[in-house]
């Protein structure tokens, strides 16, 4: 009978043993799927917007904010609109016709267009004339307005037209070596008069970086 109560005892030690482990497994399985989580969880912070933050070197928020801030300097400062209001007695109208990116990147540049059109409006100085994509959009509304629509329909033959034409083109030169990168990129926008395609103004913007690759790589 001691044998037996000995035996049993002994049985049910290494069952609760083997239970407390398995038991220690799993809560050890957890702790390493909880640090695990937590280790691949992003954190976003906001920022600034004018902040200048540089990750990868390429063209970000911060070169377009730079070429913006030039362009519309530069451009309400010369010449050309008074000279127009003087000849025609009355403000340009200025349509914009995007920028040709001739650079390797995948490049965004209606953000600092778009800054411009806003630069022109706010001015008082110069009108801005619709795209031809957003005219074509306007130009359906118009019509449907001249059907089955109460009230005062948008009058048809009334567009304005664009005195001045603002395009442009990006372009980028990259030179590497040991571990280090100069990206260079300028940016030019002109506005071209498109009754004589006289181009009345020239803007103009570089901007150069110096990237260590193999710091980066670390």
């Amino acid at each position: 009978m001691m044998m037996r109560k000995l035996g049993g005892g002994a049985f049910d030690a290494g069952r609760k043993s083997t239970g407390s482990q398995l038991v220690r497994g799993v809560m050890l399985l957890v702790v390493v799927a909880l640090l695990v989580a937590g280790c691949s969880s992003k954190r976003v912070s906001r920022r600034e917007s004018d902040e200048t933050i540089d990750l990868s070197g390429q063209w970000n928020d911060t070169d377009s904010r730079l070429v913006a801030e030039e362009m519309i300097q530069d451009s309400l400062a010369f010449p050309w609109i008074d000279d127009y209001k003087n000849k025609s007695g009355k403000k340009p109208a200025v349509i914009t016709l995007g920028v040709k990116n001739r650079t390797s990147e995948h490049i965004n540049t209606q953000t600092f267009m778009k800054n411009m059109e806003r630069a022109f409006l706010r001015s008082g100085r110069v009108t801005v004339v619709a795209s031809p994509e957003d005219r074509e959009a306007v130009r359906s509304e118009r019509a449907d307005q001249q059907v089955g629509f109460t009230g005062n329909p948008a009058a048809v033959g009334k567009e304005l037209g664009a005195n001045f034409v603002l395009t442009g083109v990006l372009n980028s030169i990259k030179d590497r070596a040991d571990g280090e990168e100069v990206i260079f990129y300028q940016t030019n926008l002109e506005l071209i008069n498109v009754e004589t395609n006289e181009k009345v103004w020239i803007g103009e913007k570089k901007i150069k970086k110096l990237v260590d690759r193999a710091k980066a790589k670390m």
